[in-house]
């Protein structure tokens, strides 16, 4: 067996389906490999920034290995922000490249490098393979490294010679993931009960490894039990929704600013963190601490790098979230006063009413903009609300037009299908969307993209045309890399007022997505009404074949 089969046989038994890749020189081998395989299907792409991202986007939605093999140093360096991007969504990722000849490496050919080294800050683990021998250990360790928790990419380099070198005997094991539901201690959970218990006041906040431990129901019975406000991450860096944003103690997302964290939070007496972040500011903007020094602080986590990382906390609990929530709430549960489930009665119901209006206050404040030309963000989201079938996936790359609207109004009823920025690489939406799209072929998928954070990707288009992957690109094109404009005026920069941006403006001239789109297969209009938008969009859930709209918005 040459290496690259025993590579072959590894993936397959970790029940690999996909590979994503863009072959050069170094990778012939694989590509001569699977040309005999049919186990595997070739997703092939244009550049290893969308592909990087397919392989990223199909390990969230899937919960399983993704795969992408780029071309040695160079393809390295172009995959390398969306390396950052799954290093940090902890994003079950191995990404493969190939290596020159070992027999010659001395001599510095075409594109050789230490490889290892560079991507070794962005993984859980990194290693040149140097036998053929070790082939399948290496491939077996890494796929291990990526799935056990805290979930991680990994990245593995193949010489041409150890690719193409035969063995004569092969452990060809197949990777063993131990179960992932470790629950914490007993006493820690049970002392984090009694604070919880006895809380005046508690408020959780969850991120998206709720999500990725299948912990939403134990999450929702643990709020409801407390009538505690469930918030998510700020919606610059919130990836996945930990509860059903219908839901009455869905509080949303964090405001962005740490002073309006702060002002948020300022009245919770416990608060208990699960599976997030806390916290991942976008931009500094003063020292004043976001979590209020008066709130006890429980922390639950399956990593153990994120438990006391940034706020001293009372309790920490290092455990897997489904298993360590759900023996929370039994613990909860055993010790709760009677004399508290009156009060917790009358925070539950004060919530859902602070709710009802704030969604009341964001449909009105819609209503008002619906005859604004061109859509404000506001109207084009309530555009795409409308057209939204329950079961439908969301992948966000823009974050001045998302704003958390599909959860302020409660759309998103299925948290498992919404995927946004926690890594803020762009270019990373297109690619994603194509990968959850292959993950979960039932499901319709849209991408909502920032016309600058598609530009990143758009080589992906041509994947979604060449493989048939029928995925709807939403465009929203404002022509300005608005973000930065909103960032320069949290920074008080001078020119702000006079609105004078250099390099901030998508113009002269301004960019033809439709003509893009057509350009690398894929069909494509432009849309300017929102009851047209909302018409193509509910069309587009039931397509055999990827549609882009581009619907300019206000400036």
């Amino acid at each position: 067996m040459r290496g690259i089969e025993a590579l072959l046989e590894i993936l397959a038994a970790a029940r690999v389906r996909y590979i994503f890749g863009n072959p050069g020189s170094t990778e012939l081998p694989l590509s001569d490999a699977l040309a005999q395989d049919d186990r595997f299907q070739y997703i092939l792409n244009l550049h290893e920034l969308p592909l990087t991202a397919m392989a990223d986007g199909y390990a969230l939605a899937s919960g399983e290995l993704g795969v992408a093999c780029v071309h040695i140093c160079g393809g390295l360096g172009n995959a390398m922000g969306m390396l950052y991007n799954a290093w940090r969504e902890g994003a079950p990722l191995l990404l493969l490249a190939g290596q020159q000849d070992r027999r010659f490496r001395i001599e510095e050919p075409a594109l050789e490098g230490d490889m290892v080294s560079v991507a070794r800050p962005w993984t859980k683990w990194a290693a040149e393979i140097g036998r053929v021998e070790d082939v399948a250990t290496a491939t077996r360790r890494a796929i291990q490294v990526a799935l056990t928790p805290p979930t991680g990419p990994v990245f593995l380099s193949l010489p041409v010679d150890v690719q193409l070198e035969h063995a004569a005997a092969l452990d060809l094991t197949p990777p063993h993931i131990p179960d992932r539901r470790v629950r914490p201690p007993v006493e820690a959970l049970q002392e984090a009960a009694r604070l919880l218990a006895q809380a005046r006041n508690p408020a959780i906040l969850a991120g998206s490894r709720v999500v990725e431990a299948d912990a939403i129901a134990n999450l929702a019975a643990l709020a409801e039990r407390l009538a505690a406000p469930v918030f998510s991450e700020m919606h610059t860096t919130h990836g996945r929704v930990p509860m059903p944003a219908d839901h009455p103690l869905y509080a949303g997302s964090l405001p962005v600013w740490a002073p309006e964290i702060r002002q948020r939070l300022r009245d919770f007496d416990v608060i208990l963190v699960v599976g997030m972040a806390l916290l991942r500011q976008f931009i500094y903007r003063g020292a004043e601490r976001p979590i209020p020094e008066t709130a006890r602080l429980i922390q639950l986590d399956n990593n153990p790098w994120e438990l006391g990382k940034n706020y001293p906390v009372d309790v920490a609990l290092l455990g897997d979230p489904q298993a360590g929530l759900a023996e929370l709430a039994q613990h909860v549960a055993a010790i709760y006063p009677a004399d508290q489930k009156e009060a917790a009665g009358r925070r539950r119901a004060a919530h859902a009413s602070r709710r009802a209006d704030e969604q009341a206050a964001l449909l009105a404040e819609i209503a008002g903009q619906q005859d604004r030309r061109p859509m404000t963000p506001l109207t084009l989201m309530h555009a795409l609300a409308r057209a939204l079938p329950p079961n439908a996936a969301v992948v966000a790359e823009a974050a001045t037009t998302h704003n958390s609207v599909l959860e302020r109004l409660g759309v998103l009823r299925d948290p498992t299908g919404h995927f946004a920025h926690r890594g803020w690489v762009l270019g990373w939406g297109l690619g994603c969307a194509i990968g959850v799209k292959l993950a979960w072929p039932e499901r319709p998928v849209v991408a909502l993209l920032g016309d600058g954070a598609a530009l990143y990707g758009i080589q992906g288009l041509w994947t979604a045309a060449h493989h048939h992957i029928p995925v709807t690109f939403l465009i929203a094109n404002n022509a300005q890399y608005k973000v930065l404009k909103s960032s320069a005026g949290v920074l008080s920069l001078t020119q702000v007022a006079h609105e004078d941006y250099r390099g901030m403006d998508l113009t002269d001239p301004t960019v033809d997505f439709v003509g893009l789109a057509r350009a690398f297969g894929v069909e494509a209009q432009r849309v300017t009404e929102p009851d047209a938008l909302c018409e193509q969009l509910a069309a587009s859930m039931t397509r055999t074949e990827p549609l882009l709209l581009e619907a300019p918005i206000a400036r």
